[in-house]
């Protein structure tokens, strides 16, 4: 079975990581999406709490999982039993610090292929970052991140 681990804060998830999560799940037999607890990235939300705005929003993927993790990824991989991790770039910005953890990861574990994905050009510049800062001073953000998410940031914020 070809498995691959979807890892990321998604703090908050976004549509453009859904749109990378349904075309691994195209390529892969089943995915993991794989929450990272990662305290030092000061997460708005808590790794359960993420957990709870991703799952509902995985349900429409028969081959998807969803869970938490903490400690090295490439050891969570292996843990999991996988074969591939999978990672969005959006744009350029991105490839540089993903290429960079590509190559560590692959010198920790040579045998785990890193597989980038590129999500729809309408969300190429969609991040979770941006998300938060429109949704704190009150923005319209439901083209960026499903419903129950915008509910989320919505009440978080208090608007």
């Amino acid at each position: 079975m070809r498995h691959c681990i979807y890892p990321g804060t998604f703090d908050p998830i976004t549509h453009g990581h859904l749109d990378v999560l349904a075309r691994a799940a195209k390529l892969f037999d089943h995915v993991t999406v794989a929450i990272a607890e990662n305290p030092g990235k000061g997460p708005h939300f808590s790794a359960k709490h993420r957990f709870e705005l991703v799952k509902p929003n995985t349900v429409q993927f028969k081959n998807v999982t969803v869970t938490t993790f903490s400690g090295l990824l490439v050891d969570f991989v292996v843990a999991q039993k996988a074969q591939a991790i999978i990672r969005g770039l959006r744009a350029l910005s991105d490839f540089e610090l993903e290429f960079n953890m590509a190559l560590m990861n692959r010198h920790l574990k040579p045998e785990i292929e890193t597989i980038f994905v590129m999500p729809n050009e309408q969300y190429s510049y969609t991040s979770s970052t941006l998300v938060k800062q429109v949704a704190k001073y009150g923005g319209d953000i439901s083209h960026f991140v499903p419903a129950n998410v915008a509910a989320a940031l919505k009440h978080a914020y208090g608007h």
